[in-house]
Order: structure tokens, then C-alpha cells, then sequence
């Protein structure tokens, strides 16, 4: 070990945490789980996507990355895998076969001399994975590819279209979605699902319609599950377009309804 067991994680602030939990804020950044033992690790790594408007946090295995899942929108997970170790690949299966981590992108960073664990990551369905050392380069545009995120400096207006209603819009290339003029950030979850509903508002979609749009087909997931990823965008459209509306149709679904003429 590298000794960095005798060094303190970094801690985040009250104010820091509540900011991220405030959604429908332009200054959202797009939220990074890095498992990893090694702290000074984490460090750079943070460093290095905090630069590119990644924010992260640290987790020691797969029950704080589920913890996390539970109390933040994760939009993707990066693996310290080590070089005598296939805690890796044994995280990556567990966050691919539950439902509500099934769908992030995992990457992983394998230590030099573990090529090995290639094979093993693949058949827990990793999404990619590296050989340390990496460009950091190489890592960010592998994380915006993942997550559909525009380049630093993009405004994403140049090209594309919009999907709108009311004051509601969507950009579709740039993963970009703005009420009343201000950014919303959403997950890609949430993004598909909001998609899904700008495609067509005033059309009441049942669960089943929504989890066909929004999740991956080889992911089982309860209709619990879509209640809860509503809420979070209804979350987000009353922070920064509340007459942006998703009502509940009883015993049918969801529907975005359309502003009156």
C-alpha cells in the first residue's frame, strides 16, 4: 500500500453538499463516483475533472457507491482497480445489476502490471477501461462521450435542434435543457425521460412506456423506481421552470402538460 491509509479523505462542506442537492441550477456539475482505497488518488483525479466542471466524490466500495446512488444523482463511476486485487471487477458487477446504478457508465483505471483484470471487467460489463498511467485528457473525453456532455466552452445553440414547451427547452446534442432561460442539469435518466415527454406533451405515458425509453434493455426495473426519477425532475422544473408541469394520470402515468395557448 502507498500508505495513504494514514491520510484523511477530503470532506466537503455543509454548504458545498447543499449546493449540489439544489437542483435546476445553472452552476450543476455533473457528479463523478471515484472507488478507490487510495486517497491521494482520489486527489488527482478530482483535480483533474473539477478543472473540466466534473465535481466527485470518493467511495471505498460497492455499499457506499449504492449509498451514494441513493442520495445523489450520479451520473457515472470510475474504478481504482489494483494491481493484486479483483475488487474491480466484483464492484463493477454488483452496480450493473442493480436497477438504480444499472444504467451509469463505469470506467476503470488499472494499475500497470494487472492487464489481466481486462477480461474479467469485461464480463462484469465495465463500460471502459484504462491502463494507468492515463492522459487525463483520454479520461474526460471518455466521460463526456459516455455521459453526451458538450465540450468545455460549448454553448451548444450553434447546431442541433431544440425540443420545446413553454419555457421549457432541450437541446439534444448538446445534453442540454434550460427552463425560463436557466440551465436544469438532469442525469441521463432523467434526460431521456424528459425527452421522452418533450417529444410528445399532453400524451400520458405508462411506466412500462417510460422504462422502455429511459433505461437499457437488459435492466429490470419497477415502476418504484420511475416514481422516483419523476420526482427528481419535477424537482428540477419547480426550481427553475416551475410552470413547467408533469402530472400524474391515476392507474395510467406520466404526461407534460402543454402550456394554454
Amino acid at each position: 500500500m502507498s500508505g495513504s491509509e494514514d491520510r484523511p479523505w477530503p470532506t466537503h462542506s455543509a454548504e458545498a453538499v447543499g449546493a449540489d442537492l439544489v437542483l435546476g441550477v445553472a452552476l450543476m456539475k455533473p457528479l463523478v463516483l471515484i472507488c478507490s482505497q487510495d486517497a491521494e488518488l482520489y486527489l488527482f483525479l478530482s483535480h483533474i475533472l473539477g478543472l473540466d466542471g466534473f465535481t466527485t466524490e470518493p467511495a471505498g466500495g460497492v455499499d457506499e457507491a449504492l449509498e451514494f446512488a441513493d442520495e445523489r444523482e450520479l451520473q457515472a463511476v470510475v474504478l481504482d482497480c489494483g494491481p493484486a486485487s479483483a475488487t474491480g471487477s466484483r464492484i463493477c458487477a454488483r452496480l450493473k445489476s442493480e436497477p438504480r446504478t444499472g444504467g451509469l457508465p463505469v470506467i476503470a483505471l488499472i494499475a500497470p502490471g494487472a492487464e489481466n483484470q481486462h477480461l474479467d471487467l469485461l464480463k462484469a460489463g465495465i463500460d471502459e477501461s484504462f491502463v494507468r498511467p492515463i492522459a487525463p485528457a483520454t479520461l474526460l473525453d471518455c466521460l463526456r462521450a459516455k455521459l453526451a456532455l458538450p465540450k468545455p466552452g460549448s454553448n451548444g445553440i450553434e447546431n442541433g435542434s431544440w425540443l420545446c414547451c413553454g419555457s421549457l427547452e432541450m437541446k439534444l446534442d448538446a445534453h442540454r435543457v434550460r427552463g425560463n432561460g436557466h440551465d436544469i442539469h438532469l442525469g441521463p435518466l432523467e434526460f431521456n425521460l424528459l425527452r421522452h415527454f418533450l417529444e410528445a406533451p399532453g400524451k400520458v405515458f405508462s411506466r412500462d412506456e417510460l422504462i422502455d425509453a429511459a433505461w437499457p434493455d437488459n435492466i429490470h426495473i419497477g415502476a418504484r423506481t420511475v416514481d422516483v426519477h419523476i420526482s427528481r425532475i419535477r424537482k428540477a422544473l419547480k426550481a427553475a421552470s416551475p410552470g413547467s408541469v408533469i402530472r400524474t394520470v391515476r392507474s395510467a402515468g406520466y404526461s407534460l402538460e402543454k402550456p394554454d395557448d
